[in-house]
């Protein structure tokens, strides 16, 4: 199966392309397909995509006739229907500012002019209501229907149109209706404020969407046009080759991944991960593309093409998770295709019914008309999604990369934190913190290990930098105990109570961590203590996840008597250490059984298989790359305060879109029982629709400007 995305340009509302998408779907060849009304791209799953493009426009045309599909971006071919897999991302050869800033027109105005229009058609119906003032009737009437016509045909014209493919609940054809039965009526005035007052709505809705668009895509699309090769050279950033040398000028973006080969300077990594403190770079240090070069020139070797740089992979994420749509936006896809029927049928019932059992045809086909006008759930299949959207973009500017709106949903439903120690939790540097022996025992250890790969090992051997360390004569490593050695003519074990109770020799409690003893010739001389430094940001982190009301606990594959000092220092509630892999899903499948859904947070590539089968997997960003594509979402700062970060904004997320469903249902159902106790005008009808669906748009954007 291979993916692409084909830009659409010309959508009128997000309920049409909720309905184009459920075509596109069913559709024999199709093994899946969205489309993102936020980001006006079509994700299409299928043996051969473009084979389907010819019925796939015939859809598009069928639902809404200026709706279009673009020249495909280069996507890259998935092996498998939903893979992930970073090695084969985006190749762009053009202008990003032209590929992502398409309009997406929720007008039916697509010319320069709309806002000139609605400023001409909102004087006419002014100055209407002034010759009414003046009981100037007819020429009151005939400037209203100037203003409407001028406001209207392209509403007319869409009604028409849409009629004749047979969507006879089309929005346009729902709203001429409302609007020519409030002439016949006589209601000049509220016939042409409902139209002027829809299409002011709809600007202003395509500006909010476009907006947010805008703003995600820009935050999420840092890829360079083109680089600069070390002998000055511009190419295009898609060129450059594994193994070139580029120029990294003071104030430019890095263009790739790659190793700074000269030069030191510091990095602005905010772009990419969110921090505000810039980084040290020296000789020798890798550095990502999207971060900017901030005090001197770099030349750096590229690493990686830009199809699989970290700005690919961002880009790449967000556009993915755009189309992975959660339980809600599909339960209100579902709901808006019963809600527009069941209005209008009320509509009908209300005039019918009413008119017949009262008489009074002029105000139950008034209050039927107001049904009419809120029969459009725009609101809702607009907001809902783009709250999600915009959650996604808020947490790509904060270094936290969500895999999908699924993945939101998921993340604010979690009960339980579970968290991997090493690389999580701490550094995953183990330090030398405490010698207690002789003065030549730091020594004496170290030229024993100096040798050995062991992480334990390289730190003695970073503690005792500047000492004189002895050369060993002879030495064997014994796995799982230490190592014996000959070293100054003495016989020298280091190790661990194992090695030391095989040899007889008796040691003394020591303190918590590891603990390598030292015996030279049969005689214990001391012990050396080495720990893994906590992330300093851990403690505040473990403690406001659990205010959250989550409980927390560690698995870890490393001993106790490491893990326990670890959780003690940062309150985790509960601890399992010494686990293999399935062990590790064993005890997470018994956490979400005892306590709810399970957040899990690793980075080694043994954590894949819990990642995986956790309700919601997350990767630290220095994790191996199994982990990261087993997660379903990366924290690019590795750092534990996203763990938090990520939980508050999934809540809010959730909240918002939320809020947006009662107060839209809310205020359309108020105003529908408000109109027919005849409390409410046609007024009040189009701000429960057009009103209420800028507010909820406005109201998910808020999720743009999330603080930390």
């Amino acid at each position: 199966m291979a993916t692409k995305i084909y830009p659409i340009h010309g959508l009128g509302c997000a309920h049409c392309a909720a309905k184009m998408e459920d075509k596109i779907r069913q559709l024999p060849q199709v093994e899946d397909a969205s489309i993102v009304f936020a980001t006006g791209q079509l994700h299409l799953t299928a043996d051969d995509p473009d084979a389907l493009l010819p019925q796939v426009r015939q859809i598009l045309s069928s639902v809404e006739a200026q709706a279009r599909i673009g020249v495909p971006e280069e996507h890259r071919g998935c092996t498998h229907c939903h893979d992930h897999d970073h090695e084969h991302d985006h190749q762009h050869h053009h202008d990003h500012d032209h590929e992502h800033d398409h309009h997406h027109d929720h007008d039916h105005d697509h010319g320069p002019h709309q806002g000139a229009v609605l400023i001409v058609g909102g004087a006419l119906f002014a100055l209407g209501a002034v010759l009414s003032a003046l009981e100037l009737e007819v020429p009151a009437k005939v400037v209203y229907l100037a203003s409407y016509l001028l406001l209207g045909l392209p509403i007319l014209k869409a009604s028409v149109e849409g009629l004749v493919r047979g969507h006879v609940l089309d929005e346009n054809f729902l709203m001429s209706i409302a609007t020519i039965g409030a002439f016949c009526i006589d209601q000049f005035p509220e016939a042409v404020g409902i139209m002027l007052f829809y299409r002011v709505g709809e600007y202003f809705e395509h500006l909010a969407v476009g907006r947010s668009r805008k703003q995600i895509m820009e935050a999420a699309d840092l890829r360079p046009e083109t680089v600069t090769l070390a002998d000055g050279t511009r190419i295009p950033a898609a060129d450059a080759k594994v193994g070139d040398l580029l120029r990294i000028l003071p104030g430019d973006r890095i263009g790739l991944d790659g190793t700074v080969i000269a030069g030191e300077s510091r990095l602005d990594t905010a772009p990419i991960t969110g921090e505000p403190v810039p980084l040290r770079v020296v000789p020798g240090d890798a550095i990502s593309s999207g971060c900017v070069n901030l005090a001197a020139p770099l030349t750096v070797r590229v690493d990686q093409p830009l199809e699989n740089s970290l700005v690919s992979r961002i880009l790449h994420s967000v556009e993915e998770a755009a189309a992975s749509k959660p339980r809600i936006t599909r339960f209100i896809t579902r709901f808006a295709r019963i809600y527009t029927p069941v209005v209008v049928a009320a509509a009908a019932a209300t005039a019918l019914i009413g008119g017949l059992v009262t008489g009074d045809w002029h105000y139950w086909v008034y209050t039927a008309l107001s049904f009419l006008v809120m029969s459009c759930p725009c609101a809702l299949v607009l907001s809902v999604p783009l709250a999600f959207f915009s959650g996604i973009g808020a947490g790509s500017k904060m270094g936290i990369l969500f895999k999908g709106g699924a993945t939101i949903e998921a993340l604010a439903g979690v009960r339980v934190a579970v968290m991997d120690k090493t690389g999580t939790l701490t550094h995953g540097d183990f330090a030398v913190r405490q010698v207690v022996g002789p003065p030549e025992l730091l020594a004496l250890c170290a030229g024993c290990e100096q040798l050995s790969t062991h992480p334990i090992a390289k730190s003695i051997v970073a503690a005792a930098q500047g000492l004189d360390l002895p050369q060993p004569e002879a030495l064997e490593e014994l796995p799982g105990l230490g190592l014996k050695a000959r070293c100054q003519g003495s016989a020298v074990l280091c190790g661990n109570e194992k090695l030391m109770a095989a040899h007889g020799i008796p040691v003394p409690s020591a303190g918590e961590g590891a603990v390598v003893h030292v015996a030279r010739d049969g005689q214990y001389l001391g012990y050396i203590l080495v720990g893994d430094q906590i992330k300093e940001d851990a403690p505040a982190s473990v403690q406001a996840v659990q205010a959250m009301g989550i409980r927390t606990a560690m698995l870890t594959g490393d001993r106790a008597e490491a893990a326990q000092p670890v959780a003690r220092a940062l309150g985790i509630e509960e601890v399992h250490a010494q686990l293999l892999p399935q062990e590790k899903l064993e005890r997470l499948r018994d956490l979400r059984a005892r306590c709810g859904p399970v957040l899990y947070v690793g980075d080694g590539i043994n954590d894949a298989p819990v990642l995986s089968n956790a309700d919601v997997g997350a990767a630290m960003g220095s994790g191996a790359d199994a982990a990261l594509e087993a997660a379903d979402l990366v924290f690019l700062t590795s750092r534990t305060a996203a763990i938090p970060q990520a939980l508050k904004l999934a809540r809010r997320t959730r909240q918002i879109a939320l809020q947006n469903v009662v107060f839209a249902l809310g205020v359309k159902a108020l105003v529908m029982v408000l109109g027919l106790t005849g409390q409410a005008s046609l007024w009040a009808a189009v701000f429960a629709d057009t009103g209420v669906s800028i507010l909820c748009v406005l109201n998910s954007l808020r999720l743009l400007y999330t603080k930390k």
